[in-house]
Protein backbone atom coordinates (compact mmCIF):
# COMPACT_ATOMS: atom_id res chain seq x y z
CA UNK A 1 0.00 0.00 0.00
CA UNK A 2 1.45 3.45 -0.55
CA UNK A 3 1.56 6.07 1.99
CA UNK A 4 -0.58 7.88 -0.41
CA UNK A 5 -3.29 5.25 -0.11
CA UNK A 6 -3.05 5.01 3.38
CA UNK A 7 -3.74 8.53 4.23
CA UNK A 8 -6.31 9.05 1.50
CA UNK A 9 -8.25 6.06 3.20
CA UNK A 10 -7.67 7.12 6.96
CA UNK A 11 -5.86 3.46 7.35
CA UNK A 12 -3.89 2.40 10.26
CA UNK A 13 -1.25 -0.29 8.66
CA UNK A 14 1.49 -3.04 10.05
CA UNK A 15 4.77 -2.52 8.68
CA UNK A 16 5.29 -6.22 8.70
CA UNK A 17 3.28 -8.37 5.95
CA UNK A 18 1.29 -11.72 6.52
CA UNK A 19 1.87 -13.97 3.63
CA UNK A 20 -0.09 -16.86 3.03
CA UNK A 21 1.83 -19.30 0.72
CA UNK A 22 1.11 -22.82 0.05
CA UNK A 23 3.21 -26.07 -0.94
CA UNK A 24 1.77 -25.89 -4.63
CA UNK A 25 3.18 -22.34 -5.08
CA UNK A 26 0.02 -20.72 -4.73
CA UNK A 27 -0.38 -17.53 -2.18
CA UNK A 28 -2.05 -14.40 -0.90
CA UNK A 29 0.34 -11.52 0.88
CA UNK A 30 -2.20 -8.91 2.02
CA UNK A 31 -0.78 -5.49 3.03
CA UNK A 32 -2.09 -5.61 6.84
CA UNK A 33 -4.39 -7.99 8.83
CA UNK A 34 -5.75 -4.61 11.12
CA UNK A 35 -7.13 -1.68 9.40
CA UNK A 36 -8.78 1.00 11.16
CA UNK A 37 -10.60 3.72 9.29
CA UNK A 38 -13.30 6.70 9.70
CA UNK A 39 -17.18 6.43 8.36
CA UNK A 40 -17.37 8.23 5.41
CA UNK A 41 -13.73 8.15 3.88
CA UNK A 42 -12.16 5.47 1.75
CA UNK A 43 -10.30 2.74 2.36
CA UNK A 44 -7.29 0.42 0.39
CA UNK A 45 -6.48 -2.82 1.58
CA UNK A 46 -3.69 -3.98 -0.42
CA UNK A 47 -2.98 -7.57 -1.77
CA UNK A 48 -1.10 -9.41 -3.91
CA UNK A 49 -1.37 -13.36 -5.13
CA UNK A 50 0.74 -15.63 -6.67
CA UNK A 51 0.29 -18.90 -8.78
CA UNK A 52 2.15 -21.61 -10.85
CA UNK A 53 2.76 -20.13 -14.53
CA UNK A 54 1.04 -22.70 -15.85
CA UNK A 55 -2.37 -22.18 -14.93
CA UNK A 56 -5.02 -19.94 -15.89
CA UNK A 57 -6.92 -17.52 -12.75
CA UNK A 58 -11.15 -18.07 -14.01
CA UNK A 59 -12.06 -15.90 -11.06
CA UNK A 60 -11.08 -13.43 -8.53
CA UNK A 61 -13.36 -12.09 -5.84
CA UNK A 62 -13.36 -10.71 -1.98
CA UNK A 63 -15.98 -11.54 0.47
CA UNK A 64 -16.69 -11.40 4.16
CA UNK A 65 -19.63 -14.06 3.73
CA UNK A 66 -20.17 -17.80 2.26
CA UNK A 67 -22.74 -19.53 1.21
CA UNK A 68 -22.39 -23.24 1.83
CA UNK A 69 -18.79 -22.40 1.47
CA UNK A 70 -19.55 -20.33 -1.69
CA UNK A 71 -18.13 -16.78 -1.10
CA UNK A 72 -20.72 -13.84 -1.59
CA UNK A 73 -18.70 -11.44 -4.47
CA UNK A 74 -18.78 -8.17 -2.38
CA UNK A 75 -19.48 -7.07 -5.88
CA UNK A 76 -22.90 -8.74 -6.36
CA UNK A 77 -23.82 -7.62 -2.27
CA UNK A 78 -26.56 -4.41 -2.99
CA UNK A 79 -24.78 -3.15 -0.01
CA UNK A 80 -21.62 -2.36 -1.19
CA UNK A 81 -23.14 -1.54 -4.61
CA UNK A 82 -21.10 1.41 -6.50
CA UNK A 83 -18.39 1.07 -3.65
CA UNK A 84 -16.36 -1.56 -4.08
CA UNK A 85 -13.41 -1.89 -7.04
CA UNK A 86 -10.97 -4.82 -7.57
CA UNK A 87 -7.45 -3.72 -9.07
CA UNK A 88 -7.17 -4.65 -12.34
CA UNK A 89 -2.95 -5.04 -12.08
CA UNK A 90 -1.36 -8.62 -12.66
CA UNK A 91 -1.17 -10.73 -9.45
CA UNK A 92 -2.89 -7.38 -7.30
CA UNK A 93 -5.79 -8.26 -5.64
CA UNK A 94 -5.75 -5.00 -3.72
CA UNK A 95 -9.63 -3.94 -2.39
CA UNK A 96 -10.65 -0.20 -2.75
CA UNK A 97 -14.06 0.54 -0.34
CA UNK A 98 -15.18 4.19 -0.58
CA UNK A 99 -17.84 5.83 1.59
CA UNK A 100 -17.56 3.66 4.65
CA UNK A 101 -20.08 2.73 6.41
CA UNK A 102 -20.02 1.50 10.13
CA UNK A 103 -21.37 -1.59 8.95
CA UNK A 104 -18.64 -2.38 6.63
CA UNK A 105 -16.51 -3.52 9.97
CA UNK A 106 -15.83 -7.15 9.19
CA UNK A 107 -13.19 -9.79 8.32
CA UNK A 108 -12.37 -9.62 4.63
CA UNK A 109 -11.01 -12.52 2.41
CA UNK A 110 -9.38 -12.89 -1.09
CA UNK A 111 -10.28 -15.89 -3.28
CA UNK A 112 -9.14 -16.79 -6.66
CA UNK A 113 -9.74 -19.87 -8.55
CA UNK A 114 -8.48 -21.36 -11.47
CA UNK A 115 -9.50 -24.85 -13.65
CA UNK A 116 -7.35 -27.44 -11.18
CA UNK A 117 -8.31 -25.20 -7.64
CA UNK A 118 -9.41 -22.68 -5.42
CA UNK A 119 -6.98 -20.96 -2.88
CA UNK A 120 -8.50 -18.44 -0.30
CA UNK A 121 -5.72 -16.17 1.63
CA UNK A 122 -6.36 -16.80 5.56
CA UNK A 123 -7.14 -15.13 7.95
CA UNK A 124 -8.21 -12.15 6.08
CA UNK A 125 -8.06 -8.71 7.18
CA UNK A 126 -9.90 -7.61 9.80
CA UNK A 127 -11.80 -3.92 9.18
CA UNK A 128 -13.56 -1.40 11.94
CA UNK A 129 -14.98 1.36 10.92
CA UNK A 130 -15.40 4.15 13.53
CA UNK A 131 -16.74 7.23 14.17
CA UNK A 132 -15.02 10.10 15.69
CA UNK A 133 -15.63 11.46 19.00
CA UNK A 134 -14.39 13.86 21.16
CA UNK A 135 -13.02 13.12 24.55
CA UNK A 136 -12.07 15.06 27.21
CA UNK A 137 -9.08 15.17 30.17
CA UNK A 138 -9.70 17.73 33.26
CA UNK A 139 -7.21 15.16 35.22
CA UNK A 140 -4.05 18.23 34.83
CA UNK A 141 -6.29 21.10 35.21
CA UNK A 142 -10.22 21.55 35.61
CA UNK A 143 -10.16 24.89 33.60
CA UNK A 144 -7.67 23.86 30.76
CA UNK A 145 -9.59 20.31 29.71
CA UNK A 146 -7.21 18.21 27.33
CA UNK A 147 -9.58 17.50 24.14
CA UNK A 148 -8.69 14.26 22.29
CA UNK A 149 -9.93 13.16 19.15
CA UNK A 150 -10.24 9.56 19.23
CA UNK A 151 -11.90 6.23 17.45
CA UNK A 152 -12.61 3.15 18.65
CA UNK A 153 -9.68 1.68 17.04
CA UNK A 154 -5.56 2.89 17.19
CA UNK A 155 -5.75 5.56 13.58
CA UNK A 156 -3.02 6.43 11.30
CA UNK A 157 -0.80 8.43 13.75
CA UNK A 158 0.32 10.24 11.03
CA UNK A 159 -2.94 11.87 10.27
CA UNK A 160 -3.72 16.08 10.54
CA UNK A 161 -6.75 17.29 12.06
CA UNK A 162 -9.07 19.99 12.27
CA UNK A 163 -10.84 21.21 14.86
CA UNK A 164 -14.29 23.27 15.60
CA UNK A 165 -15.54 25.46 18.43
CA UNK A 166 -19.15 26.37 18.08
CA UNK A 167 -19.23 24.91 14.67
CA UNK A 168 -16.62 27.59 13.51
CA UNK A 169 -12.99 26.29 12.50
CA UNK A 170 -10.02 26.66 14.94
CA UNK A 171 -7.70 28.90 12.41
CA UNK A 172 -5.07 28.77 15.27
CA UNK A 173 -5.03 25.03 15.59
CA UNK A 174 -1.89 23.17 14.38
CA UNK A 175 -3.54 19.84 13.24
CA UNK A 176 -2.55 18.00 16.63
CA UNK A 177 -5.08 14.24 17.54
CA UNK A 178 -5.39 17.18 20.70
CA UNK A 179 -6.51 20.50 21.52
CA UNK A 180 -6.17 22.63 24.68
CA UNK A 181 -8.39 25.87 25.71
CA UNK A 182 -9.80 27.72 28.14
CA UNK A 183 -13.10 25.70 29.64
CA UNK A 184 -16.34 28.01 28.89
CA UNK A 185 -19.86 25.91 29.47
CA UNK A 186 -21.37 27.89 26.40
CA UNK A 187 -18.78 26.35 24.02
CA UNK A 188 -18.92 22.98 22.22
CA UNK A 189 -16.14 21.10 20.05
CA UNK A 190 -15.86 18.75 17.27
CA UNK A 191 -13.02 17.27 15.28
CA UNK A 192 -12.58 15.91 11.95
CA UNK A 193 -9.26 14.70 9.78
CA UNK A 194 -8.20 17.15 7.68
CA UNK A 195 -9.33 16.68 4.02
CA UNK A 196 -12.09 14.68 4.86
CA UNK A 197 -14.18 17.49 6.94
CA UNK A 198 -17.56 16.10 5.74
CA UNK A 199 -16.85 13.27 8.36
CA UNK A 200 -16.90 15.39 11.27
CA UNK A 201 -17.29 14.57 15.31
CA UNK A 202 -20.69 15.17 17.11
CA UNK A 203 -20.20 18.21 18.87
CA UNK A 204 -19.99 18.04 22.52
CA UNK A 205 -20.04 20.28 25.37
CA UNK A 206 -17.26 20.83 27.73
CA UNK A 207 -19.25 21.05 30.41
CA UNK A 208 -22.57 19.91 31.47
CA UNK A 209 -25.12 19.49 28.04
CA UNK A 210 -26.42 22.54 27.74
CA UNK A 211 -23.65 24.07 25.88
CA UNK A 212 -24.67 26.28 22.12
CA UNK A 213 -24.22 23.28 19.81
CA UNK A 214 -25.80 21.53 16.35
CA UNK A 215 -25.92 18.17 15.13
CA UNK A 216 -27.07 16.51 12.05
CA UNK A 217 -29.15 13.43 11.44
CA UNK A 218 -27.35 12.31 8.60
CA UNK A 219 -24.78 13.67 6.86
CA UNK A 220 -25.97 12.36 2.60
CA UNK A 221 -29.04 12.02 1.39
CA UNK A 222 -29.70 11.14 -1.81
CA UNK A 223 -33.38 11.59 -3.02
CA UNK A 224 -35.26 11.03 -6.53
CA UNK A 225 -36.27 14.06 -8.65
CA UNK A 226 -39.49 14.67 -7.99
CA UNK A 227 -39.95 13.58 -4.58
CA UNK A 228 -39.88 14.94 -1.04
CA UNK A 229 -36.95 14.97 1.29
CA UNK A 230 -36.84 15.49 5.33
CA UNK A 231 -33.70 16.86 7.00
CA UNK A 232 -33.00 17.12 10.22
CA UNK A 233 -30.66 18.29 12.93
CA UNK A 234 -31.24 18.31 16.70
CA UNK A 235 -29.47 21.70 18.73
CA UNK A 236 -29.29 23.39 21.68
CA UNK A 237 -28.47 26.72 23.22
CA UNK A 238 -26.87 28.08 26.38
CA UNK A 239 -29.50 30.78 27.10
CA UNK A 240 -33.02 29.51 27.65
CA UNK A 241 -34.73 31.70 24.90
CA UNK A 242 -33.90 31.13 21.11
CA UNK A 243 -35.18 34.00 19.16
CA UNK A 244 -35.38 32.40 15.98
CA UNK A 245 -34.17 29.25 13.61
CA UNK A 246 -34.01 28.66 9.85
CA UNK A 247 -32.29 26.83 7.36
CA UNK A 248 -29.97 27.84 4.26
CA UNK A 249 -27.73 26.33 1.61
CA UNK A 250 -23.77 26.74 1.00
CA UNK A 251 -23.32 29.15 -1.94
CA UNK A 252 -26.18 31.72 -1.04
CA UNK A 253 -24.73 33.67 2.20
CA UNK A 254 -27.30 32.79 4.98
CA UNK A 255 -30.56 33.36 3.54
CA UNK A 256 -33.47 31.92 4.78
CA UNK A 257 -34.96 29.33 2.02
CA UNK A 258 -38.04 30.26 3.76
CA UNK A 259 -37.31 33.38 1.52
CA UNK A 260 -35.24 32.06 -1.63
CA UNK A 261 -37.39 32.28 -4.89
CA UNK A 262 -36.19 28.88 -5.78
CA UNK A 263 -37.74 27.30 -3.24
CA UNK A 264 -41.14 29.08 -3.18
CA UNK A 265 -43.73 27.06 -1.82
CA UNK A 266 -41.37 24.13 -1.67
CA UNK A 267 -39.95 24.22 1.49
CA UNK A 268 -41.78 23.70 4.99
CA UNK A 269 -39.79 23.80 8.65
CA UNK A 270 -41.08 21.54 11.03
CA UNK A 271 -40.18 21.78 14.83
CA UNK A 272 -43.12 19.29 16.34
CA UNK A 273 -39.96 18.69 19.28
CA UNK A 274 -37.88 20.82 21.80
CA UNK A 275 -34.61 20.81 20.20
CA UNK A 276 -35.01 19.34 17.13
CA UNK A 277 -35.69 21.10 13.14
CA UNK A 278 -36.72 19.42 10.33
CA UNK A 279 -36.50 21.10 6.52
CA UNK A 280 -38.43 19.63 4.48
CA UNK A 281 -38.84 19.99 0.74
CA UNK A 282 -40.99 18.71 -1.87
CA UNK A 283 -40.60 18.12 -5.77
CA UNK A 284 -37.23 18.08 -5.72
CA UNK A 285 -35.44 18.98 -9.10
CA UNK A 286 -31.63 18.48 -9.80
CA UNK A 287 -30.78 22.20 -8.85
CA UNK A 288 -31.69 20.99 -5.36
CA UNK A 289 -28.72 19.74 -4.52
CA UNK A 290 -26.49 21.21 -2.20
CA UNK A 291 -25.06 21.02 1.42
CA UNK A 292 -27.88 22.24 3.74
CA UNK A 293 -27.33 23.98 7.21
CA UNK A 294 -29.22 24.94 10.10
CA UNK A 295 -28.38 27.90 12.18
CA UNK A 296 -30.46 29.35 15.22
CA UNK A 297 -29.95 32.78 16.81
CA UNK A 298 -30.84 34.25 20.49
CA UNK A 299 -30.02 37.95 22.03
CA UNK A 300 -26.46 37.76 22.44
CA UNK A 301 -25.52 34.44 20.45
CA UNK A 302 -25.91 33.19 16.88
CA UNK A 303 -25.14 29.73 15.85
CA UNK A 304 -23.71 30.22 12.18
CA UNK A 305 -21.78 26.95 11.71
CA UNK A 306 -18.84 26.49 9.18
CA UNK A 307 -18.97 22.36 10.12
CA UNK A 308 -20.03 20.92 7.14
CA UNK A 309 -24.33 20.10 7.01
CA UNK A 310 -26.22 17.44 5.43
CA UNK A 311 -25.28 16.74 1.79
CA UNK A 312 -28.22 16.29 -0.57
CA UNK A 313 -27.65 14.61 -4.05
CA UNK A 314 -30.92 14.67 -6.07
CA UNK A 315 -31.06 12.67 -9.18
CA UNK A 316 -33.28 10.87 -11.70
CA UNK A 317 -32.91 6.95 -12.79
CA UNK A 318 -31.96 5.39 -15.78
CA UNK A 319 -31.52 1.81 -16.80
CA UNK A 320 -28.68 1.20 -18.89
CA UNK A 321 -27.85 -1.78 -20.90
CA UNK A 322 -24.06 -2.98 -20.21
CA UNK A 323 -22.46 -5.96 -20.98
CA UNK A 324 -24.04 -9.44 -22.27
CA UNK A 325 -27.45 -9.26 -20.89
CA UNK A 326 -26.79 -7.12 -17.77
CA UNK A 327 -29.27 -3.95 -17.26
CA UNK A 328 -27.48 -1.37 -14.86
CA UNK A 329 -29.90 0.86 -12.20
CA UNK A 330 -27.92 4.21 -12.77
CA UNK A 331 -28.65 7.05 -10.65
CA UNK A 332 -25.74 9.94 -8.87
CA UNK A 333 -26.28 8.32 -6.10
CA UNK A 334 -25.02 4.90 -6.59
CA UNK A 335 -22.40 5.15 -3.78
CA UNK A 336 -24.59 6.23 -1.28
CA UNK A 337 -27.61 3.40 -2.26
CA UNK A 338 -27.77 0.31 -0.60
CA UNK A 339 -31.03 -1.25 -1.94
CA UNK A 340 -32.76 -1.42 -5.59
CA UNK A 341 -35.81 -2.56 -6.94
CA UNK A 342 -36.67 -4.24 -10.50
CA UNK A 343 -39.70 -4.06 -12.51
CA UNK A 344 -40.28 -6.74 -15.03
CA UNK A 345 -43.16 -6.18 -16.88
CA UNK A 346 -44.38 -3.58 -14.70
CA UNK A 347 -44.51 -6.17 -11.52
CA UNK A 348 -41.50 -6.37 -9.15
CA UNK A 349 -38.78 -8.73 -9.68
CA UNK A 350 -38.23 -10.58 -6.20
CA UNK A 351 -34.89 -11.28 -4.76
CA UNK A 352 -33.49 -8.14 -7.27
CA UNK A 353 -32.14 -5.65 -5.04
CA UNK A 354 -28.85 -4.90 -6.60
CA UNK A 355 -28.10 -1.96 -9.04
CA UNK A 356 -27.58 -5.06 -11.50
CA UNK A 357 -30.05 -7.40 -12.91
CA UNK A 358 -29.49 -10.48 -15.42
CA UNK A 359 -31.71 -10.23 -17.93
CA UNK A 360 -33.52 -13.67 -18.98
CA UNK A 361 -32.68 -15.04 -22.69
CA UNK A 362 -35.94 -15.46 -25.24
CA UNK A 363 -38.48 -13.38 -24.14
CA UNK A 364 -40.16 -9.80 -24.71
CA UNK A 365 -39.63 -7.74 -21.77
CA UNK A 366 -40.05 -4.00 -20.56
CA UNK A 367 -37.71 -3.47 -17.39
CA UNK A 368 -37.75 -0.16 -15.46
CA UNK A 369 -35.72 0.39 -11.53
CA UNK A 370 -36.33 2.34 -8.40
CA UNK A 371 -34.32 3.01 -5.58
CA UNK A 372 -35.71 1.59 -2.40
CA UNK A 373 -37.93 3.90 -0.42
CA UNK A 374 -38.64 5.86 -3.76
CA UNK A 375 -40.65 3.13 -5.62
CA UNK A 376 -43.21 5.68 -7.07
CA UNK A 377 -40.47 7.02 -8.75
CA UNK A 378 -39.40 4.40 -11.58
CA UNK A 379 -37.15 4.86 -14.60
CA UNK A 380 -38.00 5.33 -17.87
CA UNK A 381 -39.13 1.77 -19.40
CA UNK A 382 -36.56 -0.24 -20.96
CA UNK A 383 -37.89 -3.19 -23.52
CA UNK A 384 -36.35 -6.05 -24.33
CA UNK A 385 -36.25 -8.31 -27.74
CA UNK A 386 -35.26 -11.85 -28.25
CA UNK A 387 -32.58 -12.57 -30.40
CA UNK A 388 -33.25 -12.79 -34.45
CA UNK A 389 -31.05 -14.41 -36.60
CA UNK A 390 -31.12 -13.79 -40.67
CA UNK A 391 -28.42 -14.72 -43.13
CA UNK A 392 -27.39 -11.34 -45.28
CA UNK A 393 -26.39 -10.82 -49.00
CA UNK A 394 -23.36 -12.36 -48.01
CA UNK A 395 -24.44 -15.59 -46.24
CA UNK A 396 -22.65 -13.76 -43.03
CA UNK A 397 -25.45 -14.40 -39.65
CA UNK A 398 -26.68 -11.63 -38.16
CA UNK A 399 -27.80 -11.24 -34.46
CA UNK A 400 -30.64 -8.27 -33.93
CA UNK A 401 -30.96 -7.75 -29.85
CA UNK A 402 -33.03 -4.56 -29.89
CA UNK A 403 -33.28 -2.23 -26.40
CA UNK A 404 -35.82 0.39 -26.89
CA UNK A 405 -39.46 0.83 -26.08
CA UNK A 406 -41.70 2.44 -28.50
Amino acid sequence: MSLSAAASGLVLFHLSLTVVQSQNDYGVTYTSTQICAVKGSTVVIGCWFIYPSRVNVLKRVWFTKENNYNPEDLKTDPVYAGRVSYSSQWKSCTLTIRDLRESDSAVYKFRFETYWESFTGLPGVTLTVTVLQVHMDTSLYSDWPILTCQGSCQLNNRLFYAWYKNGQKISTQSGQYWYTDYLNPSDSYSCAVRGHEASTSPSVCVRGDSCNRVNYSNRSICAVKGSSVDISSTYNSYESLIQSTSWFRSGRGSEDLREDSQYAGRVELIETERGRSTLRIRDLTESDSAQYHFKFKTQSFEWKSSLPGTTLTVTDVQVRVSTGRQLDCVTRCNPYVSSYVWYKNGQQVNGASSSSYEAPRDTSYSYSCALKGFEDFHSPLVCEFPLRFYLNENLIWVIINVMFCQ
